[in-house]
């Protein structure tokens, strides 16, 4: 039987969990990409060590390792760059990082110029709201 061939959502997704495990040597647990017309968001889940977890218990732990991931991510984000523009055709003019520590979530944000604002909610939704679906979001573990 044949499998579907992967979204490019899942394609970057799994680049992205790689490169994440070759960086540090820790996969996350899950991915999730959106993606618009001129932005890609990359979340990795529970992507710090337990090591990382344990220094961002102090706000001056969770400092260092926020600053470490940034460098991190400025200094390694080429490759990621050019398998985003490998599978979407598209390439990259601005890229950042964000972390947070409390629940080891690391941000990677690419964009071709637009303004980007993230925002990590709480986990669980209000039972009134349904997610939104527009978005083509792919968690791959």
């Amino acid at each position: 039987m044949n499998e579907a061939p992967l979204t490019v959502a899942q394609q970057i997704a799994e680049v992205a969990s790689a490169l994440q495990q070759q960086r540090t040597g820790h996969a996350p647990s899950a991915v999730t990409v959106v993606l618009s017309e001129d932005t890609l968001i990359v979340t990795l889940h529970e992507a710090l060590t337990p090591a990382e977890k344990a220094l961002a218990q102090s706000p001056q732990g969770a400092a260092q390792v926020q600053e470490f991931h940034r460098q991190l991510f400025s200094s390694s984000s080429d490759l990621m760059r050019q398998e985003i523009k490998r599978i979407t055709g598209r390439e990259v003019r601005e890229a950042a990082a964000e972390v947070e520590t409390a629940t080891g979530t690391v941000v990677h944000a690419f964009t071709t110029g637009a303004m980007v604002q993230m925002y990590l909610l709480a986990a669980g939704l209000r039972p009134d709201r349904a997610p939104d679906t527009s978005s083509d979001n792919v968690i791959v573990p």
